[in-house]
């Protein structure tokens, strides 16, 4: 089966690059603040690791909202990074780019500690899942580490320093904050392996 990863750019969807190696990367900017520090970490991570790495753009920056955009956060926002349909939204155009390249299946880069926005929860790519796989082209979306931590993903993969350090997990910048909840988490998880992000 050809496989086809969501590569944000990010510590999880890159561990999953490493770990089950798909035959290509998609990276999509849709019109969110750190696009291109996301599609620099990517193209990396698909050089080190061989895999080709496919790039769809769609500005749809209009619709944002919180730290990932230029909007305040909507009042209905869980959370600062929030952004209205956002994983409906990537998938949707990753999926496209996936059955261009002739993927049958889609990966997803969420962990167990997506699950404080519904469009994290494995319930919400099952029925992703369910929706695309429907459809002409038949694709199906996986999100192997959902029922991982960030940490327990890293080490399963066990993906070298040397690669996960091409990560870029800040919501507000193309250069790491430290402040937002992207850059917060990639700290902790950084401790969490022993591992000290300064």
């Amino acid at each position: 089966m050809i496989s086809a990863l969501l590569l944000s750019g990010g510590q999880d969807s890159t561990a999953i690059a490493y770990w089950l190696r798909p035959e290509f990367g998609i990276t999509v900017d849709y019109g969110q603040r750190p696009s291109q520090a996301e599609l620099n970490a990517a193209k990396q991570i698909c050089t080190d690791l061989h895999m080709e790495h496919v790039v769809v753009k769609a500005d749809c920056s209009r619709l944002g909202s919180g730290d990932l955009s230029e909007s305040p956060a909507l009042s209905v926002a869980p959370s600062s990074e929030w952004w209205p349909y956002r994983n409906q939204l990537v998938i949707t155009l990753a999926a496209g780019a996936a059955l261009a390249h002739g993927a049958q299946e889609l990966l997803i880069g969420a962990v167990a500690n997506d699950a404080g926005h519904a469009d994290g929860r494995i319930e919400f790519f099952k029925a992703m899942d369910t929706l695309m796989s429907m459809q002409e082209g038949g694709l199906r979306v996986r999100a192997p580490a959902i029922e991982l931590n960030s940490t327990e993903l890293i080490k399963k993969s066990k993906i070298p320093m040397e690669i996960l350090c091409w990560a870029h997990s800040c919501h507000r910048s193309n250069f790491a904050c430290g402040q937002c909840r992207g850059c917060v988490k990639h700290k902790n998880v950084m401790f969490e392996l022993g591992v000290s992000p300064y």
